[in-house]
């Protein structure tokens, strides 16, 4: 009895759904919802928030120390008077206006 050579088909078949889902992870881990340019683009953005964090920061320090100058229990003069002019567009009687 002699036996006929089969092509190996089975192995193929394995081989090729292996090399399928090997390319489909590296694929989803690369391009995916939770893959590399995902991460750099979180990270990019985080860069960003950061600065925008610490710019925002700094205008409510000013602010506060606006604020806590022109309160009552501390009145800076100058910035009121700063206030006032720029405000109200007052003048002292001694100054001359160019316009």
């Amino acid at each position: 009895m002699t036996r006929i050579a089969r092509p190996a088909f089975g192995r193929f078949l394995f081989f090729a759904v292996a090399f399928a889902l090997c390319a489909y992870f590296t694929f989803a881990a690369v391009q995916g919802d939770f893959g590399l340019f995902q991460r750099a683009q979180i990270d990019a953005e985080a860069r960003l928030l950061t600065t925008q964090l610490a710019d925002v920061r700094a205008e409510v320090a000013r602010m506060e120390n606006l604020t806590l100058r022109l309160s009552d229990d501390y009145l800076d003069l100058d910035l009121l008077d700063e206030q006032a002019r720029s405000i109200l567009g007052l003048v002292r009687a001694d100054e001359i206006v160019i316009r």
